[in-house]
């Protein structure tokens, strides 16, 4: 039987996905999984009892990932579980910065007690009038789930879509439309497109990448849209674009003092992945992955360990190992089992920077010594038996 226990509100849809052996409790210490979306874990003591917290969501910021790496808690997501409605919210994006609705709606709003609205509507209107979106050229900076839906969106909108991603995975390229112009340099983004959305993590090698030397090589009257994070914008010198005239129009659905009501911006209440869907979907995936890596040790999708897969466990017994990712390590661990006589069937060893994952099927289940013996060699920060 496990415990989970949920620091937010979580899609019950979502909870229902789990089977009998799980059960909520009411202690968050007695829990063995922590469901999370964006409540902040960083001063929290994490109990000996946490194995994994599943954040129902992208991003992670608001959990310790160090600090449960070092503890063998292992940190999932839910890329792209909500992908499909940021990239909707994206396209109303472009539409509200190509086209002025928000605009023209607003004067609507002030002239609703106006008898001849609809003859001063005439007279109005073109103040309001923008560009269409067909044959301009969309930038996209990052390729993930959101980036190739947004882009394969857009190509059958009739734009010219330009990709830029380093980092761009198989499952992501299979996915993505073949029309789509795979470019090996950021500056072409910056030079060629009309407008551009950014769509990678916040790092520290993309922390400001939007900053004035990038919008200096833009295109004049460059629309740009931010969807990811507020922090890969350095917002004042957006607002100094908007002032020169360099960018037309910046969309952003993160509110801040910076850009809330100013000229040019179009600030959306970070309403990305705030649909019904989005959340129903982030809910079902994180409970989808809590309960397989608690029943058989499998990591999918996290972002403090590597990914694992051993399947489900036929033998006697499977032993999990958190440890730094050092040399020798998995000649310890297996001179252990030897020791005891303990023949080891299948073992998967997956490294991420510097910590690693080491899982083992064995014939026979693994007893309190053996686990002593585990846990006591230089590196090991848990050891965890799964079955």
């Amino acid at each position: 039987m496990f415990q989970y226990y949920c620091l937010n509100p979580i899609s019950k849809i979502g909870l229902e996905n789990f089977t009998e052996e799980f059960v909520n409790t009411h202690d968050v210490n007695e829990a063995q999984g922590i469901l999370v979306r964006s409540a902040a874990m960083h001063d929290m003591e994490l109990s000996e009892n946490l194995l994994a917290v599943a954040r129902a969501g992208a991003g992670v910021n608001n959990i310790p990932l160090d600090k449960c790496a070092e503890k063998g808690i292992v940190v999932f997501n839910t890329p792209g579980a909500n992908a499909n409605g940021v990239k909707e919210l994206v396209i109303a994006g472009m539409l509200l910065a190509s086209r002025d609705i928000v605009g023209g709606i607003n004067w609507v709003e002030s002239a609703k007690d106006n008898p001849d609205i609809a003859k001063a509507t005439e007279k109005e209107k073109k103040r309001f009038a923008g560009t269409e979106l067909q044959n301009k050229k969309l930038g996209i900076i990052g390729l993930g789930a959101i980036g190739v839906k947004v882009a394969n969106v857009a190509k059958h909108m009739g734009m010219e879509v330009y990709g830029y991603d380093p980092y761009v995975s198989v499952d992501a390229a299979w996915n993505l439309s073949r029309d789509v112009k795979h470019v090996l340099n950021v500056e072409e983004i910056y030079k060629s497109c009309d407008i551009i959305t950014i769509h990678v993590p916040l790092l520290d090698s993309t922390k400001g990448m939007i900053n004035k030397e990038a919008i200096s090589k833009m295109k004049d009257g460059v629309i740009l849209l931010n969807f990811a994070r507020d922090l890969l914008a350095n917002e004042e010198d957006v607002l100094e674009g908007i002032k020169e005239g360099k960018i037309r129009k910046y969309v952003s659905d993160f509110p801040n003092p910076v850009t809330a009501g100013q000229k040019g911006c179009v600030v959306i209440p970070h309403l990305g992945a705030s649909t019904e869907e989005s959340e129903d979907n982030c809910a079902k995936m994180a409970v989808k992955q809590m309960m397989n890596y608690l029943k058989n040790g499998n990591i999918i999708n996290s972002v403090n360990y590597p990914g694992c897969d051993m399947g489900v466990c036929s033998q006697a017994g499977r032993v999990a190992i958190f440890h730094k990712n050092i040399a020798n390590m998995i000649t310890k661990f297996t001179a252990c089992f030897g020791d005891e006589g303990i023949n080891i069937t299948d073992m998967m060893n997956k490294s991420k920077g510097e910590v690693a994952y080491t899982m083992m099927d064995i014939e026979k289940a693994a007893d309190v010594e053996i686990i002593s013996k585990l846990e006591a060699i230089k590196g090991v920060f848990r050891v965890r038996v799964v079955k």
